[in-house]
């Protein structure tokens, strides 16, 4: 299966997982700092409906800065519900439009942010076992933006659930999804895990 129709899998998953959530789960802070799960949701949809086009447009509008473009995309897009947010996701699943970057920094993207919710409500996400393997090997070496290789540096990392591991060092073992948000620097997945590296990586930003 190529990257991209891994993408629309996790995508429709990610969208078939969220459609009973109530208000109140809605309104729950999700691992993202500062965002509730209704705002994680807006930030995937926006994403998803990026072109290159429109990326370099945000960034000129909103004076070069990636973090305010990312502010006014959530605060434009989350305007709609979640129900229609998710109507939006589907949609969009098929799509192949993607801002600058590597195909798989949007597999990267949907599976971590989908989580961001799903972990934080104790929900499951029935991710396809390629999807959650691409997303780990791509993770594994990101840098930019995400800053997992500097965060996994000197550590071994080892999936108890599948066949996949990385690093040399200190052992952090636990679930691929655990170790994917551990990797993107999401604390709450590390009471998940174990091993020595378990606490380095509590240090880490």
């Amino acid at each position: 299966m190529d990257t991209w129709n891994l993408i629309k899998t996790e995508r429709l998953a990610t969208a078939d997982a969220f459609g009973e959530l109530t208000d109140a789960d809605w309104d729950a802070p999700s691992l993202c700092d500062g965002w509730r799960n209704r705002d994680t949701l807006a930030h995937v949809v926006a994403t998803a409906e990026l072109t290159t086009g429109g990326f370099l447009g945000g960034l000129v509008k909103n004076g070069f800065s990636f973090n305010k473009m990312v502010t006014n995309d959530i605060k434009r897009v989350g305007a709609d519900e979640p129900a229609q947010l998710i109507n939006r996701l589907r949609a969009a699943a098929p799509g192949t439009n993607h801002p600058p970057g590597p195909v798989p920094a949007m597999l990267m993207e949907i599976v971590v942010h989908g989580e961001d919710i799903a972990f934080a409500l104790g929900k499951t996400i029935h991710h396809s076992t390629e999807g959650l393997l691409g997303a780990a090997e791509f993770a594994k070496n990101a840098q930019p933006l995400v800053s997992c290789r500097k965060r996994i540096a000197g550590l071994s990392l080892h999936a108890t659930d599948m066949d996949w591991s990385t690093g040399t060092g200190p052992e952090v073992r636990g679930p691929l999804v655990a170790l994917l948000l551990a990797m993107s620097g999401r604390k709450a997945a590390l009471d998940s895990l174990t091993g020595d590296g378990v606490a380095i990586l509590r240090e880490r930003d």
